[in-house]
């Protein structure tokens, strides 16, 4: 089982940054990933306050987008509240748990802004929503608990990891899954499918959210992508 990767989407100051590393270490997850950090990186804020978690911010890799930094891990966890405009599984911490330790592929846990949280077309690259039950009347939670609360989550069952199923194919990595989305948006562009205009990305969501809850394997990615070539492509001479 391969522990999940830590992603911060456009974190603003270091100090967070650091007390995340230090959430992060407290349950041996070291693989940080920074999207579009407000104040730069290295942050010179973060190191006093990781407080010894060191190796998390050396080996910290920083991202222009939220596609690139999860474009190698198959499930995608966003850590928000549940989303009434996107149509994602909502998970408590120990279903997403379970899924990390049921699979053998690389996951991601996606954490927003300590303002403004992920937006919508941010949580919808993502498997499944995962929620922290928390007071309803104070749900007040800064970065660095909630990476501490879903690492703890996950290191439950880290020693109890289910083995994945022999003859079960691998999910693609989120770069593939990419790959055909944006395929298959400029195709229906060309084809003039995305009408009217002020629901284009609405509906560009929802079919991301198609393929992007299946699990899909790399051969099954690479078979639709030829579909949609073989779709678009003039007939052959036979």
């Amino acid at each position: 089982m391969q522990p999940p990767v830590i992603v911060l989407v456009r974190p603003q100051l270091g100090q967070n940054i650091g007390k995340a590393a230090r959430a992060m270490l407290n349950f041996r997850l070291t693989e940080m990933r920074l999207v579009a950090p407000r104040d730069g990186w290295p942050n010179p804020d973060a190191g006093p306050s990781a407080s010894g978690a060191d190796i998390v911010l050396e080996q910290a890799r920083v991202f222009d987008t939220v596609e690139q930094a999860i474009a190698d891990c198959s499930q995608v966890f966003a850590s928000t509240v549940r989303r009434r405009d996107l149509v994602v599984p909502v998970l408590r911490p120990e279903e997403m748990a379970e899924r990390i330790a049921s699979s053998a592929d690389r996951s991601a846990i996606l954490f927003g802004a300590e303002r403004s949280g992920l937006e919508t077309e941010e949580v919808a690259l993502a498997s499944a929503i995962v929620t922290v039950p928390i007071n309803p009347e104070f749900g007040s939670l800064n970065l660095a608990q909630a990476v501490i609360l879903l690492a703890y989550e996950w290191s439950k069952g880290s020693q109890l990891a289910v083995p994945t199923e022999k003859g079960l194919e691998a999910v693609a990595p989120q770069g593939e899954l990419e790959g055909l989305i944006g395929q298959l948006n400029e195709e229906l562009e060309g084809k003039g499918y995305f009408h009217p205009p002020s629901r284009t990305q609405a509906t560009k969501n929802t079919l991301r959210t198609i393929f992007t809850k299946t699990g899909w394997s790399s051969r099954e990615v690479k078979a639709v992508r030829g579909i949609i070539r073989a779709l678009v492509t003039p007939p052959r001479r036979r």
